[in-house]
């Protein structure tokens, strides 16, 4: 793979409402980001934590010339343009749900975290890391995403959405 200019970015993109339309356009945002950003494949998921409709979710990799701070106000404008509530409840339906999970090989315990838990704690995550970076080591590890997602063991609905790419 060749090296980009910029700190690569990985994002995950998630919606449960009005799925298809707003991972297009989630997608679309990105690119103004950076117009060469890819993604994994699209993968549908049963919402974890509360009961609501099937999500889709996908994982983008972007480079990137804006600050941690920047990239992080950008995320949430983003969410914002498409109805996102900052204070809303955590575990619920989403329009848009995009988040950071790592910029660079930054490693911090907070201010946001790095990499974001999702990381490891979620196959609508792992699953799409390790098949879009699969020989990355995860930052502050020692692991792949594909040796981490060889190695998940939580059992939690996941499956490629066939008819639908970004």
């Amino acid at each position: 793979m060749t090296q980009r200019a910029g700190t690569q970015v990985l994002v995950s993109v998630g919606s449960n409402i009005e799925r298809e339309r707003h991972i297009v356009e989630g997608i679309a945002a990105l690119k103004e980001l950076d117009a060469n950003c890819r993604s994994s494949r699209v993968f549908e998921a049963v919402p974890v934590g509360f009961e609501g409709p099937n999500f889709y979710n996908l994982v983008v990799e972007l480079h990137t010339d804006l600050t941690l701070e920047g990239i992080v106000a950008a995320l949430r404008e983003i969410e914002s343009r498409w109805g996102r509530e900052r204070d809303a409840v955590k575990f619920r339906d989403r329009t848009l749900d995009i988040d950071l999970l790592t910029y660079g090989d930054r490693v911090q315990a907070e201010g946001p975290t790095l990499p974001r838990k999702d990381v490891y704690k979620f196959a609508f995550t792992l699953w799409p890391l390790a098949e879009l970076c699969p020989e990355q080591v995860i930052p502050g590890d020692t692991q792949t995403y594909e040796q981490a997602w060889n190695a998940f063991s939580d059992e939690q609905p996941l499956w490629p959405v066939s008819d639908f790419s970004v």
